[in-house]
């Protein structure tokens, strides 16, 4: 069986746009996960 090293992700903090809903995400393409708009930003 091979021995493979799993790298962890780095999500980053983002925020929606139009309800508001702070949430983590990865990737190009990050769709709020209460209402699924793409109007998100990324938040500190």
């Amino acid at each position: 069986m091979a021995d493979i090293k799993m790298k962890k992700l780095k999500t980053k903090k983002y925020r929606c746009l139009d309800c508001g809903n702070e949430f983590k995400g990865i990737g190009k393409r990050v769709v709020c996960p209460s209402c699924q708009s793409d109007n998100v930003e990324e938040s500190s």
